[in-house]
């Protein structure tokens, strides 16, 4: 097959082509198979109560919020604990988020992928993926609504910032803007379906079953604004996206470049928690119920890693040269992945790398909470003293940085259709620089007062 011309009206045969890959799946998908480790993250959860692991470190010190900061050099060791249980708490939050992406991407992607002979393991495997999220999902939530709840207080996972309120509106207002919203919406929708259409016609024999089923059944193809995806790129270009991912084979397995750049955050954390379960059962000392969920997590997730790289670094190549098009989409989108979700330094979460901003709610609602108990003026001044100056924990989040860098550059140096920019990974390069952060943050910082409820 001559690989270097856009494919021509009609499927492509590729089943004369030879997938290393495929075989490298079929490895995988069997020992994810024959591994038990979602099993017991299930059995793990139901056990859970927070009082019976509330007074033991879940992770290392280093893995708390504000870790390094002032504040954490004055807290309580009460506090410490709190901050480390916290910190398992926002990280996992936001993987259930990123999961329940996977499973929905996934499905958009394996649509495209069981068009095509070979590839019915691959969509298995996703399958198989997909249900392991769900138990993941489950398991996260009930152990970190129970932790949020005990630690911070029903009252206080409801504190509202100072924004403007539209519950002053008339009911005839009212009805006039749903009526607006639902119109734009519906135009957007098909105007963006149409885009993806028209910019990848000659891949319309690739259309994602799953996409079909969505069309018989007149049901709209959703955009999760939460997770990897849902923090770097705006909700409309997100589902322009991923009717992208689910009209092209190329497109289809760019995806995985994106959710292995979710992988690498996720395993540059969480081997710490693989590590703390194999030393606290090395000394026989009592392992908390969230650390072993962790460990088992790292295991199952080190098979979905290996998914996502075969498929973005392997798979992409066993199809025809892409298109403009879907060059231009493919960078689009890593350039996004590395600005919004690559492209910070906070000095507060370590193993993030997400701009701060984001994250000052967090850190305000902690310290406004039955934890630190401060009023707004004192929750704002140690904000202030936290996250705008130099301190240890934006050191150590510079070892992490760099760690999720080597690993993401290694991905990013062998994919050749990727712009230089995105290929030499710029963005989250210059990302690392501590004092870019700070400076950042101190903009952040004077506009969130400018909304925090004082």
């Amino acid at each position: 097959m001559d690989t270097t011309q856009a494919p021509n009206s009609g499927k492509q045969d590729y089943t004369k082509l030879e997938k290393r890959h495929i075989k490298v799946n079929e490895i995988n998908y069997r020992n994810n198979l024959e591994s038990d480790y979602t099993e017991k993250i299930v059995t793990l959860e139901k056990s859970f109560d927070y009082a019976s692991n509330n007074d033991h470190y879940w992770g290392k010190p280093e893995q708390s919020v504000l870790y390094g900061t002032p504040l954490y050099e004055a807290a309580s060791e009460s506090q410490k604990l709190a901050l480390n249980h916290l910190y398992w708490v926002g990280h996992y939050d936001h993987i259930a988020a990123a999961e329940a992406s996977t499973i929905h991407y996934n499905q958009v992607t394996a649509g495209v992928f069981s068009q095509i002979g070979d590839y019915q393991g691959i969509c298995s495997n996703l399958k198989h993926e997909a249900e392991q999220e769900k138990s993941h999902i489950h398991a996260f939530h009930h152990i970190f609504s129970k932790t949020k709840i005990a630690l911070l207080g029903k009252r206080t996972m409801g504190l509202k910032l100072n924004k403007n309120s539209s519950s002053h509106q008339n009911w005839s207002q009212k009805l006039i803007s749903e009526f607006q919203q639902s119109f734009s919406q519906n135009f957007q929708y098909d105007a963006l379906r149409f885009l993806s259409k028209t910019l990848l016609k000659s891949q319309t024999y690739h259309y994602s079953s799953y996409l079909q089923d969505l069309d018989e059944k007149r049901e709209p193809l959703t955009a999760l604004s939460k997770g990897a995806l849902g923090m770097a790129i705006p909700s409309p270009l997100l589902q322009f996206f991923a009717f992208c991912w689910g009209s092209s084979p190329f497109l289809a397995c760019q995806y995985y470049t994106y959710r292995y750049a979710a992988n690498t955050v996720l395993k540059n954390y969480e081997h710490n928690y693989f590590q703390h379960f194999k030393e606290l059962e090395k000394e026989e000392k009592f392992t908390p119920i969230p650390t072993a969920v962790s460990y088992y997590h790292c295991l199952d997730e080190s098979f979905h890693m290996t998914t996502s790289q075969l498929i973005a670094r392997d798979m992409y190549k066993e199809f025809p040269q892409p298109t403009v098009s879907e060059k231009v989409i493919a960078n689009l989108v890593f350039y996004l992945m590395q600005r919004g979700f690559l492209g910070g330094l906070p000095g507060g979460l370590i193993g993030s790398f997400v701009h701060e901003s984001s994250m000052m709610p967090l850190y305000y609602r902690i310290l406004r909470s039955p934890l630190f108990d401060m009023p707004a003026q004192e929750a704002l001044h140690w904000m202030e003293k936290c996250l705008c100056h130099e301190h240890q924990g934006f050191h150590v989040q510079t070892q992490y940085h760099q760690r999720a860098l080597k690993t993401m550059s290694g991905l990013a140096s062998s994919l050749d259709y990727l712009w230089p920019i995105n290929r030499e990974m710029r963005i989250m390069a210059a990302g690392g620089s501590i004092s870019k952060a700070i400076e950042n943050n101190i903009k952040a910082f004077n506009e969130f007062r400018e909304i925090a409820v004082v």
